[in-house]
């Protein structure tokens, strides 16, 4: 039994009344939803029932759960390319500063612009990046959450920039170092255990 033209329509603004972006996804359920129906009413089933029982078998928790998993799966490609990248950097820029460190102590040539582009690249991509990253993945979340990652990845930066002007001897080395150390201490620490509390008693 085909679906009459009004039938055809409801279900299409049934798709049209939802949060749905992607069109050609629209289109895709409208036409899922057309084949099921049309195969439940040849079995005798009612329209209404038929509609509202395939909706709750395809999207249980929603059209837009769909959505999300079908842009995850459209981007999965890119983001493990991105994570790729982003580990590699971060493993160059270790590998640049450790060995950076091992040639000053034996006061090889080279040491200096070696460590400093090790850090240079850690703070300045590695970071920006995983902080990129890691908050996407709580954006979501609670506030608390987000701004713990911020404060911890803040804190590292700043440290970090702080030990590398304290191995060159540079100004500003001791302010760094302590506003890193007051991010971590007073800001990531205490949303960090109130998160892991919050778990506890939930």
């Amino acid at each position: 039994m085909n679906l009459t033209p009004e039938q055809i329509a409801h279900i299409q603004a049934v798709i049209s009344e939802s949060n749905l972006r992607i069109q050609t996804l629209k289109d895709d359920l409208v036409d899922h939803l057309c084949c099921v129906v049309e195969y439940d009413l040849v079995k005798g089933k009612n329209f209404d029932a038929s509609l509202q029982e395939a909706i709750h078998e395809l999207a249980p928790e929603g059209f837009e759960k769909i959505e999300h998993q079908t842009l995850f799966l459209l981007n999965f490609t890119k983001i493990i390319y991105m994570k790729k990248v982003m580990y590699i950097v971060g493993l160059a820029s270790a590998i640049s500063m450790s060995m950076g460190l091992v040639m000053k102590l034996l006061h090889w040539a080279g040491s200096q612009e070696l460590t400093i582009y090790g850090f240079s690249i850690f703070m300045l991509i590695f970071v920006p990046m995983i902080t990129i990253d890691r908050f996407k993945v709580q954006m979501q979340g609670a506030l608390s959450d987000r701004l713990r990652i911020i404060l911890g990845i803040a804190s590292l930066a700043v440290t970090c920039l702080g030990v590398l002007l304290k191995i060159f001897h540079m100004d500003g080395a001791n302010l760094s170092i302590l506003i890193g150390v007051i991010f971590f201490s007073f800001g990531f620490l205490p949303l960090l255990f109130f998160n892991m509390y919050k778990k506890s008693v939930a």
